[in-house]
């Protein structure tokens, strides 16, 4: 199944979907051993990637581990047969929308390495059941 837009103008290669930032946490580590993460809100998320905010920005083209907490109206499976709470991923940031002004930075990083298959599996199917909506 082709998930690009329709629109010839979207260069995006999966479909996004928004997410209730206030329950989708995010934590961010630098290094995969790097003890506790800066802990942000996940806005958006794809197959292929998530925008999310912190209180920091962080320079595009910085690697990232990212620990990606599903909240619980979207865990699991239509049959019931997942209810892990959160998703493992390597990605890298791409762009940081950083205005100079004090507060959250909000930010997006595209996936690269999901930690393990299941988490890979987990994210695809929990995009899969679409309880959520497309984001513009």
């Amino acid at each position: 199944m082709d998930e690009r837009r329709d629109r010839p103008s979207d260069r995006r290669a999966h479909a996004r979907f928004a997410l209730r930032p206030m329950y989708s946490a995010i934590e961010v580590k630098l290094a995969p051993d790097g003890g506790e993460g800066v802990l942000g809100h996940a806005y958006d998320i794809s197959r292929g990637g998530v925008s999310f905010e912190l209180d920091r920005a962080i320079e595009p083209g910085t690697p990232v581990y990212l620990r990606l907490s599903l909240p619980e109206w979207l865990r699991g499976y239509a049959d019931g047969s997942d209810d892990r709470a959160s998703v493992h991923v390597q990605g890298t940031v791409v762009w940081t929308d950083d205005d100079g002004v004090p507060g959250p930075v909000r930010m997006a990083a595209v996936f690269t390495t999901f930690e393990t298959v299941g988490d890979n599996d987990l994210l695809d199917r929990t995009l899969t059941v679409r309880r959520h909506a497309a984001a513009a």
